[in-house]
């Protein structure tokens, strides 16, 4: 009987210490699966917030588009990761600032810039929000960043060094039009990196036997009146600065140019598009591509002083042939083979 008893009792002991083994064994399992969903829990997946500002028409999303295809193929999903908050000037850089302080109100991450007005009211509405700039043209000489390897501060981008362009441009027109000698520019006084290329323009035109012939537009609404002093100092072409308002009427001045028969030349290829002779500069949609690497790096921790500000590496010459027919003109062969684009 003591036998069976003390053989109760082991068995019993055994199958106690069974069960709390098999007890530990589920709660160590049951926290080992529940820690992943523990730690997704605290980790929700993050959404950014991009600023997008423009002194353009709401139309012209060239720019914006080329920025979210850069961005998607990074790896970011509108409207999922990434929420894009837009807002243009529809040519009128007045109203930047107010534009640039909404997107700071609206806590974004990073704010996107196009133009020296743009960033320029970006840099005044915050200090601290990461900014990437393109379309600037000397972002050291108009107090952007203190220097291109070291910006410095929350800002850097891609720069379009526009003012090593305008010996450029007048050479350019010189070799379609020998006998050019009165070439009208638009410029906007507002804006302080048109304003820099006008005084630089000026200065090589003198190397070229040209007169410049100053046409003033800081507003959309200025066009007619400016034309039409222009033309009566009847010059021999044109050049049109890609910045605003001349930009947001591109088609306009382009119009007036052909039915005036005036040689025209501009920087960029849009303008060539909508009707001008010849265009060189940077192509506008490898820079923001460039400056869309720009904010996904810093979305990924790093800092805007620590990224250097880009030059452009590409630069594309076009011609627009039926504008030259248009206007009777001949190109020479030399230029048109040096063309990366002919329109026809």
């Amino acid at each position: 009987m003591q036998l069976g008893r003390d053989y109760q009792r082991r068995v019993a002991v055994l199958m106690t210490s069974v069960m709390d083994r098999r007890a530990f064994l589920g709660t160590l399992a049951g926290s080992v699966l529940s820690a992943p969903l523990t730690a997704r829990a605290q980790q929700p997946r993050s959404v950014w917030r991009l600023g997008f500002l423009a002194p353009g028409l709401s139309q012209d999303t060239s720019r914006s588009a080329v920025l979210m295809q850069t961005l998607q193929e990074l790896g970011y999903v509108q409207n999922q990761s990434l929420l894009v908050e837009h807002r243009f000037a529809e040519g009128k850089i007045e109203r930047l600032p107010a534009m640039a302080a909404e997107l700071v109100q609206l806590k974004v991450d990073v704010l996107f810039t196009v133009s020296t007005p743009g960033v320029r009211a970006a840099q005044s509405a915050t200090t601290t929000i990461p900014i990437v700039f393109v379309g600037v043209s000397d972002p050291v000489g108009s107090g952007v960043v203190l220097s291109l390897a070291r910006p410095g501060g929350n800002i850097t981008g891609v720069s379009t060094q526009l003012l090593d362009l305008n010996a450029k441009e007048l050479q350019l027109l010189k070799e379609i039009l020998p006998r050019a000698r009165r070439v009208a520019v638009l410029w906007n006084p507002a804006n302080q990196a048109s304003t820099a290329s006008f005084a630089d323009s000026e200065r090589v035109a003198s190397t070229l036997n040209i007169t410049i012939v100053p046409v003033r537009m800081a507003n959309p609404a200025d066009v007619d009146t400016a034309l039409a002093a222009m033309m009566g100092d009847r010059p021999d072409a044109m050049l049109v600065h890609p910045a605003a308002p001349m930009f947001e009427v591109r088609g306009y001045l382009m119009e007036f140019a052909a039915s005036n028969r005036l040689p025209t030349i501009s920087y960029i290829r849009e303008m060539a598009v909508a009707g001008a002779l010849v265009t060189y500069g940077p192509d506008a949609a490898h820079d923001t591509r460039l400056a869309a690497g720009y904010v996904d790096k810093i979305l990924k921790g790093a800092k805007p002083a620590d990224l250097p500000v880009m030059q452009p590496a590409k630069f594309e010459l076009v011609i627009n042939l039926k504008t030259a027919k248009t206007l009777g003109l001949k190109i020479p062969p030399s230029l048109l083979r040096r063309a990366d684009q002919v329109i026809e």
